[in-house]
């Protein structure tokens, strides 16, 4: 007589992949079906992004739960996600520039940037004048 197999949990790309190795790795046979009216760029991309429901034997399912939770990919009920502070160093603040400043910093950028495209076409100006010299008799 087959076994009923029972849903355990929905998952998709590396999870599913992590979870379906977990699994197999620990002697619990499982199976995953796509979920219905779900789309997945594995054409294109070559991988299977889709959502699949993941099942396993009834007799495995609390076996492959405590698994998946160990793994974290099964938050228990009621159970809440901690995640832990990190001594990150704080955000950079910003003073806000005097509009006189900002104004002076606009002139500066446009006059550079203006004699930096000069630079540019009078040099190049200049190369191809003297490689034509260089062809010329």
């Amino acid at each position: 007589m087959e076994e009923h197999l029972k849903f355990l949990l929905s998952a998709s790309g590396f999870e599913l992949e992590r979870v379906k190795t977990a699994l197999s790795d620990n002697g619990i046979p499982n199976d995953s079906k796509p979920q219905k009216r779900n789309f997945s760029a594995k054409a294109v991309t070559g991988v299977d992004n889709s959502e699949q429901d993941i099942y396993v034997a009834e007799s495995d399912y609390d076996k492959a739960y405590d698994l998946c939770v160990g793994i974290g990919a099964i938050t228990p009920e009621g159970e809440e996600v901690v995640v832990q502070e990190t001594d990150a160093p704080e955000e950079e603040q910003f003073e806000e520039m005097p509009e006189g400043k900002r104004t002076a910093v606009r002139i500066i950028s446009a006059v550079l940037f203006i004699l930096l495209a000069a630079a540019v076409i009078f040099g190049t100006d200049f190369i191809t004048g003297w490689i034509k010299g260089l062809f010329s008799s």
